[in-house]
């Protein structure tokens, strides 16, 4: 059974990575045009596919159903918040960027505030957000690597480094956007396949999105019903009414999310690959489209695994009898084979606390439950489960065929290698085109440029890897502070860029820096740098307030609030905007149609 499962596993995986190098090989890049807008030439359909790839992380395949089935009703801010940015982007931000007609964010930074200074603020911004990203990504390539490689997390992280390396270096944006597209159908196929699996098995409907809604098999429970039934009785929080957060941090943390989708450069590039500006209006619906099969159907997978999970280990919440009877709570050494591989990758721990050999996983924090607990020989919660397994595991806990545990195998590294190539790539082009061409080496030839994007590509993959094995949180919580980053910098002065004729290039440069210094101290005050990970400045939330009360993962908004403040004070204390700044401005805001975008960069 387990040298089936492997098997079935090496092979799938296999077959999906011959396909993304073959393809990067096949679409090498032999320009500095297709190698950071693929000529220019990606048809709408094919672009919305290779940008919801980009989109859909190792955050919103692994680790966003791993989140909601924890925090329950609280997680929708992830759904609500990375959802809701891309709408913001698609419609505010896109149509115009691509009207400028530039490579890069930067770039547009370089034209629109008339200033290098300013461009060079921006990749800075840029650089700081999109590494902090890439840890999310790697970490996910840990997590999928360590269990269905059978490898340490350290070795599934340099294995995923090479082959990032090997498609997004030689391949460039031409090369990565159609292998996107292959690792988009990959993915999405991974994820919904098992869901419906699961769905029917759970509701006997095979749409997880209606089986969510639907009744319990066998009972006149409504799933939902069952899972608060379920957790309760283990001592946790209903299921479909918890929010761990308040109401000011959910707002904040969902507003910190969407600003900073609209403010992501990788995604943002995905709009330049297209002929034509009402081509970036369509990839947009077409990339929302791809987006929302996944995101519709994260909260059916999060609800059915936390069932699941806690269904296999307690066989009263099954059967309806006695939860503490310890002959519902199945032996460590009967453990099922699921729980046995995952425990090799130190993702699930389990820790004999009573001493009787059985596993009792429950909230030990709930002092109305302890009594309980205590009273039945019980003497701490034994089970640590990674939220970031939970979607991966959950075709294992639900006993589905070997091919389809290899296919979500194959699509949790997909979404995970996606990502990171199109981060890498913004990181690339971000120090090759926009620092060492516009700014510090005027004359650098075509080919010099390429060969400066694949040697900083390089570089950024080793970093990200060293920093993937040494994350601050779990790959969406990671994310989530990436996000924040661009919030705070990045998107007002785009937002201000596009729709304000009088913002200026101080004005810009100023509001960048604070927001990018005021978010940086708070989120690494609390959390420590990356190199010191664990090392705190601030203090810990004294009886859950955080300084400001605003968690770490949700200042990003904040961060913005204060860069949109900064600009206009700087701006009405410095020299206005030249003329032709304005009429550019207002031309882009207002084309006189939809045709080609202006060329050059």
């Amino acid at each position: 059974m387990v040298m089936g499962l492997q098997t079935t596993i090496y092979i799938i995986v296999g077959l999906t990575f011959a396909l993304y190098i073959g393809i990067a090989i096949w679409s090498r890049a032999g320009s500095t045009k297709e190698f950071y807008v693929a000529g220019g030439g990606v048809h709408p359909v094919l672009n919305g596919m290779a940008t919801a790839a980009d989109w859909m992380s190792a955050a919103s395949f692994i680790s966003m159903a791993g989140l909601i089935a924890f925090m329950g009703y609280g997680g929708s801010l992830f759904l609500m918040g990375w959802t809701g940015g891309y709408v913001l982007l698609a419609t505010l931000l896109a149509p115009y960027l691509r009207k400028f007609g530039k490579y890069t964010v930067p770039d547009f930074f370089k034209t629109r505030y008339y200033s290098n200074g300013a461009a060079v603020v921006a990749v800075l911004c840029l650089l700081i957000a999109s590494i902090t990203y890439i840890i999310g990504q790697m970490t996910g390539v840990g997590v999928a690597f360590s269990r269905f490689l059978q490898v340490d997390k350290t070795t599934g992280v340099i294995v995923g480094m090479a082959i990032v390396f090997t498609y997004a270096v030689f391949g460039g944006m031409k090369g990565i956007t159609y292998t996107q597209v292959a690792q988009y159908c990959v993915l999405i196929i991974a994820y919904v396949i098992p869901a419906i699996f699961i769905s029917m098995h759970l509701t006997g409907n095979p749409i997880p999105q209606l089986g969510l809604g639907s009744h319990f098999t066998g009972s006149d429970m409504y799933l939902l019903d069952k899972l608060d039934q379920v957790v309760t009785e283990l001592g946790f929080a209903k299921y479909s009414t918890s929010v761990r957060i308040s109401k000011l941090n959910m707002f904040v943390y969902t507003l910190s999310l969407m600003i900073g989708t609209a403010g992501l450069p990788h995604v943002i590039m995905r709009f330049f690959t297209v002929p034509k500006v009402r081509d970036a209006r369509a990839s947009a619906g077409w990339a929302l489209l791809f987006i929302a099969i996944l995101y519709t159907t994260a909260p059916a997978v999060g609800a059915m695994a936390r069932l699941n999970l806690h269904t296999t280990l307690n066989k009263a919440l099954l059967t309806g009898g006695d939860v503490f009877a310890p002959e519902n709570n199945i032996k460590y050494e009967d453990r099922p084979g699921w729980f046995k591989r995952w425990e090799v990758t130190g993702l699930l721990k389990f820790t004999d606390k009573n001493g009787d050999g059985r596993i009792q996983y429950y909230n030990d924090k709930n002092k109305a439950f302890q009594a309980k607990a205590e009273a039945a020989g019980w003497k701490g919660n034994e089970l640590v489960v990674n939220r970031d397994i939970m979607v991966l595991a959950n075709p294992e806990i639900a006993k589905l065929p070997n091919w389809v545990i290899g296919l979500v195998a194959a699509g949790g590294l997909a979404a995970a290698l996606s990502t990171a190539a199109g981060l890498l790539l913004a990181i690339s082009s971000a120090i090759s085109h926009d620092l060492l061409k516009n700014f510090l080496m005027p004359d650098l030839s075509e080919k010099g440029e390429l060969m400066a994007g694949r040697i900083a590509m390089a570089c950024s993959i080793i970093v990200a890897g060293y920093l993937g094995l040494n994350p601050p949180d779990f790959a969406a919580g990671t994310v989530a502070i990436a996000f924040g980053l661009a919030a705070s910098s990045l998107f007002p002065a785009i937002m201000m860029g596009i729709f304000s004729k009088t913002m200026n290039r101080q004005g810009a440069i100023a509001g960048m820096l604070a927001g990018i210094i005021f978010t940086m101290f708070y989120v690494f005050g609390y959390k420590g740098l990356f190199f010191i990970k664990g090392t705190a400045y601030f203090p810990k939330p004294v009886n859950g307030y955080w300084f400001l009360g605003i968690e770490p993962n949700a200042i990003g908004a904040i961060g913005a609030l204060l860069n949109f403040i900064v600009a206009f004070i700087v701006k009405n204390m410095t020299a206005p905007v030249p003329e032709d700044i304005a009429e550019m401005v207002e031309n882009v805001r207002y084309p006189k149609g939809a045709g080609e975008a202006a060329a050059g960069h």
